[in-house]
C-alpha cells in the first residue's frame, strides 16, 4: 500500500491540492461558472457528455448555442453577450475559425479565461485572450484536465 500524498487526506472527499504554479489547477478550482460555447443537446456529442461531467463536479453549467433553447437543464443562450451573470471560462466547442469572435465575446463579458477544446486551435486569438488578461488554454479538453487533477475519490 502507498504512502498517501501530503496533498490528500485519506478520511476526506476533497481532491488533492493543485500544484503550484499550474494554471489549470487554479482555474478550475477557483471558478464556478462555465460557458460552454456550441454546447449540444444530443447525448453522444462531446459537449454534452463534458457539459454533464462539469454539472456532476459542481460547476454551473450554462449553454451557448443559438439553436438550443435548454440543455441539461439550463436555460441556453445565443450569444455570451446575453447570459445575465458573470462567467468564468467560455468552454469552446467550435472550429478553430470561430474561435476569434468567440475570444472577443469573452473580453467583453470580463470573463476569467478561454478554454479551447482538443481540435480547438487559435494562437492568435490566444494571444489576443492573453494581452486583454485572460487565461488561456488551447487544444486541451477540459474534463481530461479535470479528472487529472481532481478525481472524486
Amino acid at each position: 500500500m502507498s504512502k498517501p500524498s501530503e496533498n490528500s487526506d485519506p478520511g476526506s472527499s476533497r481532491p488533492p491540492a493543485p500544484t503550484a504554479g499550474d494554471p489549470a489547477s487554479e482555474i478550475l478550482k477557483s471558478s464556478r461558472t462555465i460557458a460552454v460555447v456550441g454546447l449540444s443537446s444530443r447525448g453522444h456529442r462531446p459537449s454534452y457528455g463534458v457539459a454533464e461531467y462539469l454539472q456532476s463536479a459542481g460547476y454551473r453549467v450554462i449553454p451557448v448555442n443559438p439553436n438550443e433553447t435548454e440543455v441539461l437543464g439550463e436555460k441556453s443562450y445565443a450569444r455570451l453577450e446575453d447570459i445575465p451573470e458573470h462567467v468564468d471560462i467560455v468552454d469552446i466547442f467550435r472550429r478553430s475559425e470561430f474561435v476569434p469572435e468567440i475570444v472577443e465575446s469573452a473580453i467583453r463579458i470580463g470573463a476569467r479565461g478561454v478554454w479551447m477544446q482538443e481540435g480547438v486551435v487559435h494562437p492568435q486569438a490566444a494571444e489576443r485572450a492573453r494581452s486583454a488578461g485572460l487565461f488561456v488554454i488551447m487544444n486541451s479538453c477540459i474534463l481530461k484536465e479535470h479528472i487529472k487533477r481532481f478525481r472524486l475519490h
